[in-house]
């Protein structure tokens, strides 16, 4: 019998299976999606797992759940002191079965007598991060899939840092995960027992105040912001997520009086009906938000993702049309916006330093040299980022000031240590404020940028390959660019080859390729490490729109003709 059939017969036999899951075993007919469900187990990366709810070993379900808290319970018994004390905080979104997989970890690991502290409702993962420091905790548990479809959940896990577990602890954590012996046999506390017992604790209004108020020390700008307060029209959308009630509550209590929040998409939704992915990169997951902003005549639109972790911005231009910005855009208007605050209120370190991805633009480093503050980049990810906080605030060498990547994440205040929506949301308010009581729309902005700096023009395409032999071909996929480099893109000769999979540039080993072209544009490939997915980056650069849009889409032709 082959293995996956094997998996297969254990779960099917198993008398105690829960019946929601059996169920849905019965149903499967098709020989390769059961082997989809049991040729491996879900798959622990360096954030932890996400995968498609359902019944299999490579599903994710209470018995994943179980299985990889178990092996988390165990890395923290051997290795943090005081685990069972310090305890673990767990948060939740709004998608199916997020109640029921937080309630497993914390039954998992208040069997091994380790304190579970349980959001008593749905929170912003940024959120787990504060408790976790907050609380001094030995780590944290997040349940969400961000922004993918409404069929995937996940299981996030983070350190006593407050960051995403790096590498390493990612790597011992496996190591725990692949000891377990039967997946199905692993005991949990059942929720009541554990809360009645104290060791499991509820949390609730204590750590919102504790945060909204470490939110509203980071404004660089309030007297702006209580004189534009009454006048800025801010449009909201949480998709259906978990940021409704802590950008609201910070945006109120900052002095904005008109935040338009769209009806449609304010209240969670685990199916996410309005939208085709809940996704604020793409300008779909924004159609009612323009709709009410135009109403409304809004200088802002935000719309965060189902996990609250990032945020997507939308801008007025001189036609009065909205322009949905990306992430490059964004984080460079937040990174010149905090230098140049910071700067005039002589409150800038000479040792500062802002953090980005590898395949973040190269005009946040542009940015960052005109102030003469360190531009350090990270791969991609933000627990990457995380850890270069972490490593900063030990050694002294720098102090933070801001990081981003070009997926829409941001971090201002690292008492925070992952990309923060609710952060990113305000400071963008505050920044649209600022803009307009000089006379500017945050597009206006963003051209004084491209002005200043030249033209940084990114672009980002997907392809998406499911299953096993998805995976297979995104492999084969990586290991031909690599046998047979290219030597030019289009008309741009490649410069340098950066194959990050040598551990390059002091980094980690990675699987990404990145050809640097001339004039600093650049083209850099990446299988996704959480979704079926290899990402192809685009970043032209020129002093004018014109040539660096004609460079980008020459980019992007060749290479989809190559991979066609």
């Amino acid at each position: 019998m082959s293995q996956y059939l094997s998996s297969y017969e254990r779960w099917i036999s198993h008398a105690e299976l829960d019946p929601a899951l059996k169920a849905d075993l019965e149903q499967v007919t098709d020989e390769k999606e059961l082997e989809d469900r049991f040729y491996r187990h879900l798959e622990f990366g360096t954030g932890g797992l996400r995968g498609v709810i359902g019944a299999g070993i490579n599903r994710i379900n209470i018995y994943t759940v179980r299985r990889a808290t178990e092996g988390l319970a165990r890395y923290l018994l051997k290795r943090v002191e005081d685990a069972r004390q310090k305890g673990v905080v767990i948060a939740y979104d709004s998608r199916h079965m997020s109640t029921e997989f937080a309630a497993e970890a914390a039954g998992v690991l208040a069997y091994h007598g380790i304190r579970a502290y349980l959001f008593q409702e749905l929170r912003p993962t940024p959120m787990l991060s504060f408790a976790v420091r907050y609380l001094h905790a030995a780590g944290g548990i997040v349940i969400t899939a961000s922004h993918n479809p409404p069929e995937y959940n996940g299981y996030k896990v983070y350190g006593e840092d407050g960051g995403q577990i790096p590498p390493a602890a990612a790597d011992q954590i496996l190591s725990e995960i692949e000891q377990v012996e039967h997946e199905l046999l692993i005991p949990a506390i059942p929720l009541q027992e554990g809360i009645d017992s104290g060791r499991i604790q509820m949390l609730g209004q204590a750590v919102d105040q504790a945060y909204n108020d470490r939110l509203l020390s980071l404004s660089l700008q309030p007297q702006i912001v209580k004189q534009s307060g009454e006048s800025l029209q801010i449009v909201y959308t949480p998709l259906h997520g978990t940021g409704n009630r802590p950008v609201r509550r910070v945006l109120k209590d900052m002095g904005f009086r008109h935040v338009h929040v769209v009806e449609e998409q304010e209240l969670p939704d685990p199916n996410f009906g309005t939208v085709t992915s809940p996704n604020p990169e793409e300008r779909q997951a924004f159609e009612l938000a323009i709709r009410k902003a135009r109403q409304v005549n809004a200088d802002i639109v935000l719309g965060t993702d189902p996990d609250a972790d990032r945020v997507g911005i939308v801008a007025k231009n001189h036609n009065g049309d909205y322009i949905v910005l990306n992430g490059n855009q964004t984080g460079a208007l937040l990174l010149e916006y905090i230098l140049k605050q910071r700067q005039q209120k002589g409150d800038l370190p000479a040792n500062g330093v802002m953090l980005k991805t590898i395949v973040t633009s190269e005009l946040g480093r542009a940015i960052a040299d005109s102030y003469q503050i360190a531009a350090v980049d990270t791969l991609t990810g933000f627990k990457f980022i995380g850890e270069k906080i972490n490593e900063y605030a030990q050694t002294g060498q720098h102090q933070f000031l801001f990081g981003y990547e070009e997926s829409y994440g941001y971090l201002i205040g690292d008492f925070v240590r992952d990309k923060d929506a609710v952060q990113a949301a305000m400071m963008c308010c505050e920044m649209a404020a600022y803009y307009k009581s000089h006379g500017m729309t945050l597009y206006d902005a963003l051209h004084s940028l491209y002005q200043t700096y030249g033209y940084y023009l990114e672009d980002l395409v997907s392809i998406t390959l499911k299953g096993k032999e998805g995976l297979e071909k995104i492999a084969q996929m990586m290991e031909d660019l690599r046998e047979q480099p290219l030597h030019a893109i289009g008309e741009l000769a490649v410069k340098q080859v950066k194959d990050y999979r040598l551990g390059i540039e002091g980094l980690p080993t990675a699987n990404v390729l990145k050809y640097v072209l001339a004039n600093d544009s650049w083209v850099a490939i990446r299988p996704s490490g959480t979704e079926p997915k290899i990402k192809f980056y685009f970043s032209a650069v020129d002093r004018t729109r014109e040539t660096a849009e004609s460079k980008l889409n020459m980019m992007k032709t060749f290479m989809s003709e190559l991979v066609k």
